[in-house]
């Protein structure tokens, strides 16, 4: 082998294309490490947040930025906004060659759960000011349950509501006990023990009654 001529050229050039490779590569590695090249200047949000004060995103990741448009850690500055209340999910990408586009989602209350939380559209718990609840959510109903319920508790309120809307009443309270019985406030002062199972079609059957009682009485108005 050490006395083929072809043989060792081929090594040698195999050797200084690796060699020139690796200076590219520090170099590189150099220049887009230096803090002064591509510093980030500006951050888009692409929504308006409705109760996460925009400051508060920028302060994150001005606090956040160690180095410069390539070397920042996306994924630490992704999971700091995320640690704020009412922030459900964030979404980031770099925009060369000095801007980071931010995406946030935020929490949309459905109910308070058992008394010091709110728990989202997906039954999600999260804790939160309610300071910065909507005009259009000061009048959330309250949901009371064992840990890990928050879902189930979200699906069925769900359901009970689009049932009692043929009576134009809605849930003010719904909880579920430790035995796992369920149990309505409507905001008509009402409250229907609901049970362990069937509950839809307890629901059901009061929603009937109703509605009969409600006919007979418009009849008898009229007659």
């Amino acid at each position: 082998m050490w006395d083929n001529a072809t043989s060792l050229r081929k090594i040698a050039n195999a050797l200084f294309g690796f060699s020139v490779l690796a200076v590219l590569y520090g170099v590189a590695y150099y220049i887009v490490h230096l803090p002064g090249l591509f510093p980030l200047q500006s951050v888009h949000l692409s929504t308006a947040p409705q109760r996460v004060a925009a400051a508060e995103v920028l302060q994150i990741v001005r606090n956040e930025t160690n180095g410069n448009f390539f070397t920042l850690d996306i994924e630490q500055v992704r999971q700091s906004l995320e640690k704020l209340p009412w922030v459900r999910s964030v979404g980031i990408r770099r925009e060369f060659p000095h801007a980071l586009a931010v995406q946030l989602e935020e929490h949309q209350a459905l109910a308070r759960w058992n008394n010091d939380a709110l728990v989202n559209q997906y039954g999600e718990v999260f804790f939160a000011g309610t300071d910065r609840v909507a005009k259009s959510e000061q009048a959330l109903p309250d949901f009371t349950g064992p840990e890990g319920a928050s879902s189930e508790v979200a699906q069925l309120y769900g359901q009970f509501t689009l049932q009692l809307t043929q009576l134009d009443l809605q849930v003010v309270e719904l909880a579920l006990s430790a035995r796992h019985a369920w149990q309505l406030r409507l905001n008509n002062g009402m409250v229907l023990e609901l049970g362990r199972e069937d509950m839809q079609q307890r629901l059901a059957r009061f929603v009937a009654v109703q509605r009969t009682q409600y006919i007979t009485s418009d009849l008898a108005g009229v007659f």
